[in-house]
């Protein structure tokens, strides 16, 4: 075991990390955040990916689908911890989203389970809620999934929950959506629109309330959970912002950052709604159903449970994750500009999304 405690505020006799911990999605947005974060407090990291994940001292890198057995059981060989964070992103085709989620997650902790590896963070969503009535959202608030992503990521849960019920030692963690390095897709279509020194429509007045998530605060909330003692370790947690403002509020901060004195403008809602779900039926718009409603509607859970029982403290507001993610995003797009970067193809939420007809829109604002 090492010694390194997470870098957040500290509990009294908190276990150390895990000397060896395996990450699955190791090369998504929060896979490069965690393993960084891991590494840098002394673990060694088993790190899985279908893509190639960046290499570095401490890494052991791993090329295999979460839904291979064998490929598993080569990761999780002698790791203290699993961190199961692979996904499907909404936008795959509702037969991928259920074999990769449901299926994939099946076989991890499977594999975990006959590797014995101790402890295991399984990484969900607050989608699973749907669209709840209820704000801010509680653990206990009934599962509601509208759509192939988030039923998916429900029955996901129903599985962690048998494997914690047949004695495993599992955390669930629903994150709210999360931002920072590496994050891209939608937000990409803010951040090339502010760049360009447009205006940026939001639906309606823009006045609901919808939470994100640093998405170090995400992994703070990761390291808590392989720390914590196993009566907290066997839970579910919210994780979020503590700190959020409206749409309209949040995304003109991009736009002020953007130094063109542009602003948030109101489009009516209704009309609006119609536009993107014809678009969205059409592949014509990566905005599908669900995230339209949620743009309508106040957005954000309670995070009670996981401050009182795991001690998580977010360190960061949406403004600050919105503006942390629009400084990458510039870096990269100059790195892109001189050849050294390569651009995105849209599948997953580290890649930009293609915009579709929603880039003629432009010309109105």
């Amino acid at each position: 075991m090492v010694t390194n405690a997470p870098d957040t505020p500290p509990h009294t006799d908190r276990p150390a990390l895990p000397a060896s911990v395996a990450v699955t999605g190791a090369a998504g947005v929060l896979g490069v955040n965690l393993v960084d974060r891991l590494v840098d407090s002394g673990c060694q990291v088993r790190a899985l990916d279908l893509r190639p994940v960046p290499g570095r001292p401490g890494v052991t890198t791993f090329t295999g689908d979460i839904r291979d057995p064998a490929a598993l059981a080569e990761v999780f060989r002698g790791a203290d911890a699993v961190v199961h964070s692979a996904s499907a992103v909404p936008s795959y085709p509702a037969a991928d989203i259920r074999s990769i989620v449901i299926e994939g997650t099946t076989t991890v902790l499977e594999a975990a389970r006959a590797a014995a590896v101790p402890r295991v963070v399984h990484i969900s969503t607050t989608a699973v809620y749907g669209l709840p009535r209820m704000v801010p959202t509680p653990e206990d608030y009934p599962k509601k999934p509208v759509d192939p992503y988030s039923s998916a990521k429900a029955a996901a849960e129903k599985v962690a929950e048998r494997f914690r019920a047949e004695g495993m030692s599992l955390s669930v963690l629903r994150p709210k959506t999360f931002l920072g390095p590496t994050r891209m897709g939608l937000f990409d279509m803010l951040f090339q629109w502010a760049e360009e020194g447009r205006h940026f429509p939001v639906l309606g007045k823009g006045d609901v309330r919808t939470q994100m998530l640093a998405v170090d605060d995400l992994v703070d909330a990761v390291l808590l959970a392989l720390c914590a003692p196993d009566e907290v370790a066997r839970d579910t947690y919210n994780i979020g912002a503590a700190e959020f403002g409206t749409l309209r509020e949040d995304f003109q901060c991009v736009l002020d950052a953007a130094g063109h004195g542009k602003r948030v403008v109101s489009i009516p809602s209704k009309p609006a709604v119609a536009v993107l779900r014809t678009l969205s039926r059409a592949k014509l718009s990566p905005v599908y159903d669900r995230l339209i409603l949620k743009l309508l509607a106040d957005s954000y859970v309670s995070i009670d449970k996981a401050r009182d029982k795991l001690g998580y403290r977010p360190r960061l507001s949406n403004r600050d994750a919105i503006l942390q993610s629009y400084d990458w995003w510039r870096t990269q797009r100059a790195a892109a500009a001189s050849g050294s970067a390569a651009v995105g193809v849209g599948r997953t939420s580290g890649d930009p999304w293609r915009q579709g007809m929603l880039t003629l829109a432009k010309a109105f604002f």
